[in-house]
């Protein structure tokens, strides 16, 4: 399975480094936008679908990341400045949100991180001082690297590239790591990981840390690549959206994100030619998923998997039985 995620994730990369060459100025902003969401939804992969957390507050640290960088470069600090504070924030706020999760679990703990989230983007669209409220913020620069320009569409495209295949290969790493299987092992069974010695108060919050953390760094490239933000980009509806991307990719799973995320930004265009009925028959295509599929598409080969494992089972058991009978 191993090597066969290795060859799937490389095969992804040689489609996305050589498809956008061919793409018009359209395309390329679609396939960033899709890297910028496959980067914020890694994050929240990781607190929902290996921690078990539950988190509807998603795009406040979309938000926070986005804002960050959008008011550093609006006061003249460069955006390799910017970035990494803007993470920094969120993963501090992560570590704050995530107490809730120490007291409160399922949906009570959604609907914290909900309210969060409200409170986040009423912050935004109020504090005109700070955020330009309902007007935005707009002229955000885009950054230089080792002194090439990325103001172009295919040249700020592979900059993201760059930025999701390493925070990937980071996340990969954690993943395989000791706070790897403590993170599993938090959302299998808390209570028998704490009997195992696994500090539970502190992986907790570190997912929702590290989660947010992804998170304010999508955010940050968002803001360069669109060149303006305001709040309406970071309502509870684009949380849900975001925790909707990870259930359909399959939580849990390393490339869901990658997955959900082309669901969730690719496909609505797909479906543009059914032009006022998109919406619902994008929205069709996800409950029936959810119904067929309530762990995401990645998690049909395992089905198939088991469905074989299971009628080979059967047939031992079948001929074990006649073969006794014989005897």
């Amino acid at each position: 399975m191993k090597k066969i995620n290795a060859w799937v994730g490389l095969a992804l990369l040689v489609v996305l480094v050589v498809a956008p060459a061919y793409f018009k100025n359209y395309g390329i902003h679609l396939f960033t936008t899709w890297l910028v969401f496959i980067i914020a939804t890694m994050g929240l992969n990781l607190t929902v679908g290996y921690a078990g957390q539950k988190s509807l507050g998603h795009a406040a640290f979309f938000g926070i990341g986005a804002y960050t960088v959008a008011l550093f470069l609006k006061a003249g600090l460069g955006f390799w400045l910017a970035l990494p504070t803007g993470a920094l924030l969120c993963f501090v706020v992560g570590l704050i949100v995530g107490f809730p999760a120490l007291r409160v679990q399922t949906i009570y703990l959604a609907f914290a991180t909900l309210g969060f989230n409200t409170a986040m983007w009423l912050v935004m669209r109020n504090e005109e001082w700070l955020t330009g409220g309902t007007f935005g913020i707009n002229n955000i620069a885009r950054p230089s690297l080792l002194g090439l320009s990325l103001d172009g569409n295919l040249a700020y495209y592979r900059f993201v590239l760059a930025m999701a295949v390493l925070l990937g290969l980071l996340l990969w790493g954690l993943l395989r790591s000791p706070w790897g299987k403590a993170f599993t092992a938090l959302r299998d069974n808390p209570i028998r990981a704490e009997s195992l010695g696994v500090d539970t108060r502190a992986y907790t919050l570190m997912s929702f840390a590290i989660g947010a953390a992804y998170a304010g760094v999508a955010g940050g490239l968002y803001a360069s690549q669109v060149q303006f933000i305001d709040p309406a980009l970071f309502t509870v509806g684009a949380s849900i959206m975001m925790y909707l991307m990870v259930v359909v990719g399959g939580p849990g799973y390393f490339f869901g994100p990658v997955l959900g995320s082309a669901v969730g930004v690719i496909l609505p265009e797909w479906l543009r030619f059914a032009q006022g009925w998109y919406l619902m028959v994008f929205g069709s295509a996800v409950v029936l998923l959810m119904i067929w599929l309530p762990d995401g598409l990645l998690s049909i080969p395992d089905r198939w998997r088991a469905r074989h494992q299971s009628r080979r089972a059967s047939e031992q058991r079948r001929v074990a039985a006649h073969s006794g009978g014989a005897a």
